[in-house]
């Protein structure tokens, strides 16, 4: 694996030399000749790279500074007029053409022309539908159209960090930038990007897709929402976003981790410029100390792995069925002698008699109130039993009162009041049945005795 980035803390590399601005195609300029005003006024530089001078006629400036601009045209009006003076303004800079490549939204070419009298590597990057989430802030190259100015090195994190302008150069015409792809994308950095004027904007929608321990494998769509804080400048500008997608988000949706999710080592798969690249997200470390950048931010097309837990830890179940990746409710079965028998959705982490009671408690004259048989079964495929006693005076604690699991089964057994009067009913019913049966053919057949006048 390629080495990590450079720190935020590094800036430029090779910075922009500060070379004279060079007129070209598309240029306005203010041309004055002191005491000859129907020779002064405005002038587009041409397609062809000259402007129209009265009394001189076409003039080709493409190329040139200002100040070598006004020496030419001094000379040109030297042959009519005596020791011209000669001033020359830019009143409104050409649309910089301008390329971008590498992790944008839309890379191509580009005229930055917004109504800013110079563009900005940042407006470049806005107009190419701004980085995405798998950009290297700390190594975005610059390149001059000039073969005098080597390639520039950017660091946009300390722009985003301190408001840093030189990080943010003017551009101009002929400018190429690359932004490259991060080799092993930071949870961090990627809030950064996210955060800040220059990401994508939120879309109606995005699509991830959610594999494993969830109870809802599957893709989804993820809907986002966001809006912009203009602030009181436009550089560094913050975007706030709410409901953005998150790999938390996306795991709700999938109907939350199962109790064999190992969330210390779910990976996120993301499809970048350069190919396919996996990062690690431990939600263990959210829920202890509260990392947000565990829950990373998603983009079109992730991929959202949890897998099985090797050796889950029956201790950490209480807490992860608290998280809000976690399932909305568990199933119970409750069996038996209860009111309502049968399946029942509980908030996770209920405990044994909140269940009971949520199923109707146990039927009054047929229940054994005082115990029931707790059947779970276990993370490594075995089945374990145990007969609880049940006090609903006492507290929550593991012996008596525990917490349920997704699938626990609770059976509720006779009494042995009831178990008695049951067999006693099933050894007189032959009897019963006997009596029954001479009933009806008493009645159906008459007594042959019976008196008849």
């Amino acid at each position: 694996m390629n080495s990590a980035p450079p720190p935020p803390e590094q800036g430029l590399e090779n910075p922009p030399q500060d070379f004279p601005y060079l007129l070209g195609v598309g240029d306005r300029i203010q041309v004055n000749v002191f005491g000859v005003q129907q020779y002064s006024g405005e002038q587009l530089v041409l397609t062809d790279g000259t402007i129209n001078l009265q009394g001189i006629g076409a003039l080709s400036v493409v190329g040139l500074t200002i100040p070598q601009t006004q020496t030419i045209i001094a000379q040109r009006y030297s042959n009519i007029l005596r020791q011209p003076m000669i001033t020359v303004n830019l009143i409104a800079p050409r649309p910089v053409q301008i390329a971008i490549a590498g992790e944008v939204s839309r890379p191509g070419s580009y005229n930055l022309s917004n109504g800013q009298q110079f563009a900005r590597l940042s407006q470049a990057i806005q107009t190419a539908g701004g980085i995405t989430q798998s950009a290297n802030l700390t190594l975005v190259q610059l390149r001059r159209a000039d073969p005098r100015q080597p390639v520039v090195t950017i660091n946009l994190g300390i722009l985003l960090d301190k408001g840093d302008l030189n990080q943010d150069p003017i551009l101009r015409d002929g400018d190429s930038i690359f932004i490259p792809t991060l080799t092993n994308f930071e949870p961090a950095q990627v809030r950064q990007i996210v955060s800040s004027s220059l990401s994508t904007p939120p879309s109606q929608s995005i699509q991830v897709v959610v594999v494993g321990e969830v109870a809802r494998p599957g893709a989804y769509s993820l809907n986002q929402d966001g809006g912009i804080d203009t602030g009181s400048g436009g550089v560094g500008l913050r975007i706030v976003k709410t409901e953005l997608p998150t790999v938390t988000r996306a795991i709700q949706t999938a109907g939350g981790i199962t109790y064999m999710a190992d969330v210390r080592n779910i990976e996120v798969q993301r499809l970048t410029k350069t190919g396919i690249q996996t990062t690690k997200v431990d939600l263990w470390k959210l829920l202890q100390s509260g990392d947000i950048n565990q829950d990373l931010y998603l983009q079109q097309g992730d991929t959202i792995i949890i897998p099985k837990a090797t050796t889950p830890d029956p201790t950490e179940f209480e807490q992860l069925s608290n998280a809000s990746f976690s399932r909305a409710s568990i199933g119970v079965n409750i069996v038996g002698e209860i009111a309502r028998p049968g399946l029942i959705q509980i908030p996770p982490n209920t405990p044994l008699n909140q269940a009971l009671l949520a199923a109707g408690s146990f039927n009054l004259r047929r229940a054994n109130q005082h115990s029931v048989e707790l059947i779970r079964l276990n993370p490594n495929g075995s089945v374990t039993r145990r007969k609880i006693r049940v006090n609903f005076a006492l507290g929550n604690t593991d012996e008596n009162n525990p917490v349920l699991h997704h699938n626990d089964v609770i059976v509720v057994a006779r009494s042995w009041v009831t178990k008695v009067t049951d067999q006693t009913t099933e050894l007189l019913s032959p009897i019963s049945n006997l009596f029954g049966l001479y009933n009806f053919f008493d009645r159906l057949i008459p007594n042959s005795n019976s008196n008849s006048d």
